[in-house]
């Protein structure tokens, strides 16, 4: 399944141009033109990027983040704005823990390596989470099993680190005997 990238502004024309930039991309491109509305199709959605204009009516873009951030972490937070300043960039760092801060007009290529990376960074942290689940059941098995049989997870090993069976050394050769 394609990764979803959901681009927020409250100017139609914006996100359109957006997408013809990101046509050719490996993803599905979502739309939003409000904070709200973006919020409604994340709680809908399982949406990997959200690339937002920074000045909108309602709910600024550093305040959707900040949102977004709270209420699904996992998503990778761009901020695209045509008034950059320190103080804003600091303020989205901070607040909303946005992984790239663009300013407007942003270059083609700008805007499909920053959505790039981000997905990357997205798929690597989504597989980070699976695989710190199947440690978790791992070792949830392996405590049942301690439970079951005291000793059963223990590994006897003399002083050059050989794994001891009946206290004699386990030789790889006589397992094949």
């Amino acid at each position: 399944m394609k990764p979803l990238v959901l681009l927020v502004d409250d100017d139609p024309s914006l996100t359109e141009g957006l997408k013809r930039r990101l046509r050719n991309e490996p993803y599905t491109i979502l739309e939003a033109h409000s904070g709200e509305e973006a919020l409604k199709i994340l709680a809908e959605r399982k949406v990997a990027v959200v690339v937002s204009d920074e000045n909108m009516p309602g709910m600024t873009g550093t305040e959707l983040m900040g949102r977004i951030r709270i209420e699904h972490p996992e998503v990778m937070r761009i901020i695209l704005t045509g008034n950059a300043s320190l103080e804003a960039a600091l303020k989205a760092i901070n607040e909303g823990q946005i992984y790239r801060f663009l300013v407007k007009p942003v270059r083609k290529v700008e805007i499909m390596m920053a959505v790039r990376l981000a997905i990357e960074q997205y798929k690597l942290l989504e597989e980070n989470r699976r695989l710190r689940e199947v440690v978790e059941r791992q070792k949830g098995l392996l405590d049942r099993l301690e439970a079951e049989s005291p000793g059963i997870t223990r590994v006897r090993r003399d002083e050059d680190g050989a794994i001891l069976i009946d206290e004699t050394p386990w030789d790889p050769e006589s397992a094949l005997r």
